[in-house]
């Protein structure tokens, strides 16, 4: 497989990523302060908020892109990098043959500066973080429009995103480790300056204080603003930072850094100020995640028909992860549930029937579905959680959205924070009537402590996100094991590695063109296969 780097002098990742202006106010396309102030062009958007409106959209567009790394059919974006993730865990399963573009996460070897995971999340985050510093660098951080509050909200929020993502998978997790090496912060008050010089690694609690002024800032603006992302454009909406997210985020940050009370306060917000609800127990007994519309969603990646990822036919989530689609899975590369968390879920749980039994049925699917799995003999345990495009079976316009927030990840936070925080008793009402009222009715928490109710939260997370990106950072987060043993893996994948999992290496290509990084993470070993059981 050819690879094919399109690093570019318009990303902000340092000397092999420089940061420059490339907007429409620039007459000149190198650099901030190229004949055109900063002070002018905030300026002139401030009499013309209009003028930041494509780069606020632009954020979004940066990572739903086909083949901005690779020249592979498994670089679709965002979306590609947590299908990554996820096959580095332990819960979505698949087999080690050629129509399976993510075995390099099945395998796990990653423990060098040159792989899949670790370009991908490097270079879509710090796109994602160069277009946010673009919105920035052009809207004064004092202005009182309403219009740019809600533009420079999406920079400051987007950007956070990026560095909370980077910082999680580039070093170990922020508690111990603060003091330790994060990632180059790029923001745009030092970007000339990294451009000629680099940036040097920032330490973890360097860049946990960036990202959480970020979304201050962002609270803030969009609090003050009182408008909604609906004033960004019309349809796709959710692709933006609401105020609902903007806490959403926060709480996530919260969560990872320990600050149990602000993060149960956040997600208390989040679910408030989002006006999301939850899918009701109805509602998901049947395949769906596919559109952002969804009373549950909060944040998206927004997919149109006419996008290069959708054109491809057959590069794009659906085809890798769907069940339903034309595309890889339905060649032999069925994205499935370990076996293990499978036969740990309860049969009055409604979401037991988003993946097929041990004989290859679910409830959850009607006549026509049921047929089309027994047509493409899709394998026990087989995920049949996402619906495809527009509900139609066998559909190669692969245009579903893809969700990055959902309402009811904010339930689980909001508990396992108020656990933390030392109120066992109101965490586990919180949980019991949350999963009761839309997953399974006759669910119950026996956890004694708060440790274990954390687990109990972990599991229903687990079961709730298949496939949706969080399953990696978790374990991370909770210092928990890579343990694949009766999952269901092809026996060469079975690992049991210990905690910490260790962190990605910084890209070659970074290491090589930043001369401010001294250097990167300790390579580490593909790991060892070891004896399963059922």
């Amino acid at each position: 497989m050819k690879f094919t780097y399109k690093y570019i002098a318009a990303l902000a990742a340092v000397a092999s990523m420089s940061l420059v202006g490339c907007n429409d106010l620039d007459t000149e396309p190198n650099g901030y302060s190229n004949r055109v102030s900063t002070e002018q062009k905030q300026d002139a958007v401030e009499k013309n908020p209009d003028l930041a409106s494509a780069g606020v959209v632009g954020i979004s567009a940066t990572i739903n892109q086909y083949g901005s790394v690779y020249d592979a059919h498994c670089d679709f974006g965002w979306p590609a990098v947590m299908m990554f993730l996820d096959s580095n865990g332990p819960d979505l399963v698949s087999d080690n043959i050629g129509y399976n573009w993510f075995a390099t996460s099945g395998d796990f070897n990653l423990g060098s500066n040159n792989n899949y995971e670790n370009n991908m999340s490097w270079y879509y985050a710090y796109k994602m973080i160069k277009a946010a510093n673009d919105v920035i660098a052009n809207i004064d951080p004092e202005t009182t429009n309403p219009q740019l509050q809600l533009y420079a909200a999406q920079g400051y929020a987007s950007r956070a995103y990026a560095y909370f993502t980077l910082v999680q998978l580039f070093q170990n997790t922020y508690v111990g480790h603060e003091s330790a090496a994060g990632v180059p912060i790029l923001t745009v008050e030092n970007s000339e300056e990294a451009a000629t010089e680099g940036a040097p690694r920032a330490s973890v609690q360097e860049v946990y204080d960036q990202i959480l002024s970020d979304l201050d800032l962002a609270v803030n603006m969009l609090e003050n603003s009182g408008l909604g992302v609906d004033k960004i454009a019309d349809v796709g909406t959710r692709r933006f930072v609401s105020l609902g997210v903007a806490y959403g985020l926060r709480a996530r940050v919260n969560l990872v850094m320990n600050k149990w009370q602000a993060a149960a306060s956040d997600a208390a917000q989040a679910i408030a100020k989002s006006g999301a609800t939850p899918l009701s127990i109805a509602e998901a007994s049947v395949p769906g995640f596919n559109n952002s519309d969804e009373h549950n969603w909060m944040w998206a990646i927004y997919v149109q028909e006419i996008d290069r990822v959708v054109t491809t036919g057959i590069c794009n989530f659906p085809s890798h992860m769907g069940s339903f689609s034309y595309g890889y899975a339905q060649e032999g590369a069925w994205r499935r549930i370990s076996k293990a968390l499978y036969n740990n879920i309860s049969d009055t749980d409604c979401r037991k029937g988003w993946f097929l039994d041990a004989n290859k049925q679910s409830k959850n699917l009607n006549s026509n579905q049921a047929a089309y799995i027994a047509q493409f003999d899709a394998p026990a345990y087989c995920q049949v959680k996402f619906a495809p495009y527009q509900g139609v079976l066998n559909t190669s316009t692969n245009a579903s959205d893809y969700p990055l927030m959902r309402v009811e990840e904010m339930y689980y936070i909001q508990a396992e924070a108020t656990a933390m925080a030392g109120d066992l008793a109101g965490a586990k009402s919180m949980l019991e009537n949350f999963v009761t009222t839309y997953r399974d009715p006759k669910f119950k928490c026996s956890a004694q402590t708060a440790e274990a109710f954390q687990d109990v939260v972990w599991n229903q997370r687990r079961i709730e996100f298949f496939g949706e990106g969080m399953c990696y950072f978790d374990l991370l987060r909770l210092n928990k094991p890579l343990d694949r043993r009766g999952g269901g893996w092809p026996s060469e994948w079975v690992y049991n590695v210990a905690a910490p999992i260790p962190a990605f290496l910084i890209p070659n290509n970074e290491i090589e063109g930043n001369p401010a990084i001294s250097e990167n993470n300790p390579t580490w070993s593909q790991p060892t296969p070891v004896d399963d059981f059922e």
